[in-house]
C-alpha cells in the first residue's frame, strides 16, 4: 500500500430544502388556512477516525465530497426530509486545517472520534410560518440556505509513543526490526527507508508500545531538503525520541549536531522532547576508540550514552529499560 500522509480535499454540505406555499383544502373546512411545510436540513460532512486505516491514499483519487441536499417541504405542514450526512473515514492521527487561513478544525486521534467539518444549510420556511392576525392567507415562503463549503488540508501524524531518529544508514530500520515484528526495507545505502515504519514493542507487563522509524534526516531537513521535512511532523506526537548515532560514521560528533540543529530549527517543541542518545554498531569499534567516542559524545550532548549493536542484538535490554523508565515518568 502506498503511504500518503498529506491530502487536500473540498467538502460541501447539503443545501437546505425550500419551504412551500400551500393551503388546506378539505371538505367541511371552509377556512383551512396556510399549510406549507418547511424544507429539510442539508446533510453534514463528518470525518471519522478509523484505526484500520494507515494512509490518506484514498484522497489521492477522490477530492470532492458532497452531502445530500434537504428536500422541499410538503403540504399539510409536512417538513421535508433532511439530507443524509456524509461520513468520511480517515486514519487515526489526522489533523484537519483550512487551507487558506491555516485554522485547525480539529485533530482525530481516537478510533471512532468524529468531527463535523461542514454544516448543512437550514431548510426554508413554509407559508404556515407567516400566518398572523393581519395576514390570514400568507403567500410567502423562503428558500433553503446553502451548506458550508471548505477547502481542507489533511495531515496524518503517526500515533507513536517512541520515535527513532538519526541520519540515513544509522540503523533505525534494523533497530525497529529486531525490537518488534516490523519488517522494513533494510540495505547498506542511504535513504533505504522512504516512509515511516511502525512497530509494536511489548513491555514486560505485556502492554504494547508503538515505535516509529522516521526516515533519515539530513542537514537542512527543516527547510525542506531531503526527506526529513516531509516526515518531521510524525515525531510531534511522540513522548520520547531515540537519537541513533552511527559508530561507523566518519564524524559521529558532526552527525549528532546535525540532528540536534534540525530539531531546533523545525520547532514544535521537538528540541525539548525527552531523548535517549544511542550509539549503534558498537561491534565495529575497538575498546580504545569506543571509550574515546563515548566520552566525546556524552560531553557534547550532556546525556548518558547507551551503546548497542542492533544487528547483533547487543545492548537492547538496557535500551528498552531506559525507554520504559522514561515513559513511566
Amino acid at each position: 500500500m502506498q503511504f500518503i500522509d498529506q491530502a487536500r480535499i473540498t467538502v460541501k454540505a447539503g443545501r437546505g430544502g425550500d419551504g412551500i406555499i400551500a393551503f388546506r383544502r378539505e371538505k367541511y373546512v371552509p377556512a383551512g388556512g396556510p399549510a406549507g411545510g418547511d424544507g429539510g436540513k442539508g446533510g453534514q460532512i463528518v470525518l471519522q477516525a478509523d484505526a484500520n486505516l494507515q494512509t490518506l491514499l484514498d484522497f489521492k483519487f477522490k477530492r470532492l465530497f458532497l452531502a445530500d441536499d434537504g428536500l422541499r417541504g410538503g403540504p399539510n405542514k409536512c417538513t421535508g426530509a433532511s439530507g443524509k450526512d456524509l461520513v468520511i473515514k480517515v486514519p487515526c492521527g489526522t489533523e484537519v486545517r483550512h487551507i487558506n487561513t491555516d485554522i485547525i478544525f480539529g485533530d482525530l486521534i481516537e478510533d471512532g472520534q468524529t468531527l463535523v467539518v461542514a454544516f448543512g444549510g437550514s431548510g426554508g420556511l413554509g407559508n404556515a410560518h407567516f400566518l398572523s392576525n393581519r395576514n390570514r392567507a400568507p403567500e410567502k415562503c423562503t428558500e433553503g440556505k446553502e451548506g458550508e463549503e471548505w477547502n481542507l488540508q489533511l495531515e496524518l501524524k503517526l500515533l507513536a509513543e517512541v520515535g527513532i531518529i538519526g541520519l540515513p544508514n544509522a540503523g533505525k530500520s534494523t533497530l525497529i526490526s529486531v525490537l518488534s515484528s516490523a519488517r522494513p526495507k533494510i540495505a547498506d545505502y542511504p535513504f533505504t527507508t522512504l516512509i515511516p515504519n511502525l512497530g509494536v514493542v511489548r513491555r514486560p507487563s505485556g502492554d504494547g508500545t508503538v515505535f516509529a522509524d522516521i526516515p533519515g534526516l539530513i542537514a537542512g531537513a527543516s527547510q525542506g531538503i531531503g526527506l526529513g521535512h516531509d516526515f518531521l511532523r510524525h515525531i510531534q506526537r511522540t513522548r520520547l525520541l531515540i537519537h541513533l548515532v552511527d559508530a561507523a560514521s566518519d564524524d559521529p560528533l558532526r552527525d549528532l549536531y546535525v540532528i540536534e540543529q534540525e530539531l531546533e530549527a523545525y520547532g514544535h517543541g521537538l528540541v525539548d522532547r525527552p531523548r535517549l542518545l544511542v550509539l549503534n554498531k558498537k561491534e565495529l569499534l575497538n575498546q580504545d576508540c569506543e571509550n574515546q567516542l563515548v566520552e566525546n559524545l556524552e560531553k557534547a550532548s550532556g546525556k548518558k550514552l547507551t551503546l548497542i549493536s542492533a544487528v547483533m542484538g547487543k545492548g537492547l535490554d538496557a535500551l528498552l529499560e531506559d525507554v520504559w523508565k522514561n515513559l513511566d515518568k
